[in-house]
């Protein structure tokens, strides 16, 4: 196996899914392989999840994996959309223990942008960056000249008295059959909140709405670019193997 192919693992609140990638050139080397993350999506059933992803490929080497929740030297601090036995767990050394190789946990907005950063819609990009992705909840990645800020939980900001992931992640859409047209109408809100705090020059959208970006972006409008992800949904695996080669980010 050649040293530039790394095993990345995105771990969801609704799916985990994995693929080993080529961390030159960005790309996956395989067809992603993805299974339900259990309930109660608690630390030993995660990783047990996450051990059938890695041995689909019958991989043996170092991985990478997101985690939705703040990470703190390979410590989750929160457990938003994951069972609350996380919060505190040193997610590194469990995956590592059970997947028998050295395993790199970081936040999946954070991976997600750091594949988008160096393959994708924020290739070159200065200034500041986010990256949004609109999956089961929302997780923000910010970047400044190209330079991640990590744990920027701004997925968590409250609008009109909520959390803002509970109106406008993907999951709300779905949950709430929303038509493409009056979701876009709660995103574009989230939207101009972020760009009132911290006025961004490009906004990124990752996650499982990515997917049908072209339902979606013609209705925002908002001050700074919006784009989809060039990766799409495929952006945390491929940032998590580049974290997982090259050191925590």
């Amino acid at each position: 196996m050649s040293d530039n192919i790394v095993m990345g693992v995105d771990i969801g609140g609704t799916g985990i899914k994995g693929a080993p990638v080529d961390v030159e050139k960005g790309m996956l080397t395989d067809e992603r392989f993805r299974l339900l993350t259990p309930s109660p999506a608690n630390p030993t059933n995660v990783s047990d999840v996450v051990a059938q992803v890695v041995e689909h490929f019958d991989w043996k080497g170092p991985v990478g994996a997101t985690f939705p929740a703040v990470v703190k030297n390979g410590v989750t601090m929160t457990a938003a959309n994951v069972n609350s036995k996380w919060v505190g767990t040193d997610a590194e050394k469990v995956l590592s223990e059970r997947l028998g190789s050295p395993t790199t946990v970081l936040n999946d907005a954070d991976a997600a942008g750091i594949a988008e950063m160096r393959f994708g819609a924020g290739r070159d990009r200065k200034g500041v960056v986010l990256m949004i992705t609109l999956g089961t909840g929302i997780g923000c990645g910010m970047f400044h000249d190209g330079v991640l800020i990590p744990n920027t939980e701004l997925g968590h900001i409250e609008i009109d008295g909520k959390d803002a992931e509970l109106m406008a992640a993907d999951s709300a859409r779905e949950r709430k059959g929303l038509s493409w047209k009056k979701y876009a109408e709660r995103v574009e809100k989230y939207l101009r909140r972020l760009d009132a705090l911290l006025w961004p020059d490009l906004i990124i959208l990752g996650g499982g709405a990515s997917k049908k970006a072209d339902k979606l972006l013609p209705h925002v409008d908002v001050r700074p670019e919006v784009v989809a992800a060039t990766l799409l949904n495929e952006a945390g695996i491929v940032g998590a193997a580049i974290a997982a080669a090259e050191g925590r980010a």
